[in-house]
């Protein structure tokens, strides 16, 4: 019974997080199902994709409805990392647990350090549309997601708002529409690789970040996404400490 407690409230945090500031929720995702239900890094980063599209998928709409995404282009950008994210996922399964509690940990210190910087002033980053560098930003994104089972949000944010000139609005709602494409790319890879996955635990999760996710579609509305992004970013850096610490003793 505590540990599906302890699912319903992660998933609740993960499912906040990812519809309030378009991505971030996955990575908490990893080191709960680690740390708080047992599950292994690999069971953990698969666990993950498979919960960051299920919430993806509900924010996604959520913000569809609401006028926030761009198709044509979030396709593009998300066309680029497919082929990255399915032989990152193909390759994560080979990698020792410790290399990939490192590189989690790593991730997760850059995405705190990148929502505690203080955003540029408007006006500050070209707003001409460079094809390379969207082309280079997605493929690295698909990598990132196939390699650690993170969607990315809080790096596919910025690259579209600084690559692609989205207004911040539009780049949360599609950088929605690249999380889930490059999720199911990395899982088709990892569908055949011998992972246990604990469905008792995964299904409330999902749940529970669903129902999050409209939740904090809500929840960014009413509250200035500076201030949550401090608040996620805390935390998320003392997860990145603590994940660091564990894979280095």
């Amino acid at each position: 019974m505590s540990a599906l407690i302890l699912a319903l409230a992660a998933g609740a945090v993960v499912g906040l997080a990812l519809g309030a500031l378009g991505g971030g929720g996955s990575v908490l995702a990893v080191p709960a199902l680690i740390y708080l239900l047992g599950f292994t890094p690999a069971a953990a980063t698969t666990a993950s994709l498979v919960i960051v599209t299920a919430t993806s998928l509900t924010a996604l709409y959520a913000h569809a409805r609401a006028g926030n995404v761009r198709w044509r282009a979030g396709a593009a950008f998300a066309a680029a990392g497919l082929l990255p994210a399915a032989l990152a996922g193909a390759a994560a399964a080979r990698l020792p647990q410790a290399v990939l509690t490192l590189a989690f940990a790593g991730i997760a210190a850059l995405a705190a350090l990148r929502m505690l910087r203080p955003a540029a002033p408007a006006g500050a980053e070209s707003t001409a549309v460079r094809p390379g560098r969207a082309a280079g930003a997605g493929a690295g994104l698909g990598a990132l997601t196939g390699l650690l089972g993170v969607g990315g949000g809080f790096l596919a944010v910025p690259a579209l708002v600084t690559v692609l000139a989205f207004e911040m609005q539009a780049a949360v709602g599609t950088s929605l529409l690249v999380i889930t494409a490059n999720s199911l790319a990395s899982l088709a890879t990892r569908s055949g690789a011998a992972v246990s996955l604990d469905w008792a635990v995964i299904g409330p999760f999902i749940a529970t970040a669903v129902l999050g996710a409209w939740d904090g579609k809500r929840l960014a509305a009413k509250v200035s996404g500076p201030r949550l992004q401090r608040v996620f970013a805390v935390v998320l850096l003392a997860v990145a400490a603590f994940m660091l610490a564990d894979a280095v003793t």
